[in-house]
């Protein structure tokens, strides 16, 4: 993702290279966010989280951070919004049907059935709130996610859920974005420190699991 800068020119012999402006880059920036977020909600392999860090990272650098950041928030929960109640929809699909579809079959190959049965326990002990605390543990969403679709949770009951689980989703990830460029002088140096931390907050409950298990 391309970081964002004032309009600089770069002086030399009569001649002046002009950086896009903000806005021009904005224009870039903001779809591509959303876009990226919404396909990692639907394919579980694009780090969403690192995406939404880089981003604020990105905000923080500009001329008016405040609105930067603030156009992150609302693209990144939206998109994530959208792209969990359309993988749910296409999972109802799957649950509704005898022969039910490959959206379903990918959640389960991405649920172990150790977690799914832990999400499903989770589920019945506290109903809509699991799904709040499931967007903030890493690889948390898809098996509670699952849970709702086997125990055939109403998909207006799943939206009502998701709603705030995507937008505190959103501000922690902003925030782990906040840390990394208020450190970091360089924006480039920012967005590295907050995809590499993005990155250990995801893997570490495996690797985590794993040693435990060995």
């Amino acid at each position: 993702m391309t970081g964002v800068a004032d309009v600089t020119s770069v002086a030399g012999t009569g001649a002046g290279a002009v950086i896009p402006p903000e806005s021009t880059q904005q224009a870039v920036t903001y779809p591509s966010l959303f876009l990226l977020v919404v396909l990692g909600s639907l394919v579980p392999v694009v780090p969403t989280g690192a995406l939404v860090s880089g981003a604020a990272v990105v905000a923080l650098h500009q001329s008016l951070p405040g609105l930067g950041l603030g156009a992150v928030f609302v693209v990144g929960a939206a998109a994530a919004f959208l792209g969990d109640v359309t993988l749910y929809w296409l999972g109802r699909r799957g649950v509704d049907s005898r022969s039910g579809s490959r959206w379903l079959e990918r959640l389960r190959e991405h649920a172990p059935p150790e977690r799914l049965r832990q999400a499903q326990d989770k589920l019945r002990e506290h109903e809509v709130a699991v799904l709040i605390v499931s967007r903030l543990i890493p690889a948390g969403r898809i098996p509670v996610m699952l849970a709702c679709l086997l125990a055939r949770m109403p998909l207006r009951e799943f939206v009502r859920g998701n709603l705030p689980a995507c937008l505190a989703w959103t501000v922690a990830y902003q925030l782990v974005g906040l840390l990394s460029g208020s450190v970091f002088p360089e924006p480039w140096e920012g967005v590295a420190a907050a995809v590499g931390l993005t990155v250990i907050i995801s893997v570490a409950p495996t690797v985590w699991r794993r040693f435990r298990a060995s």
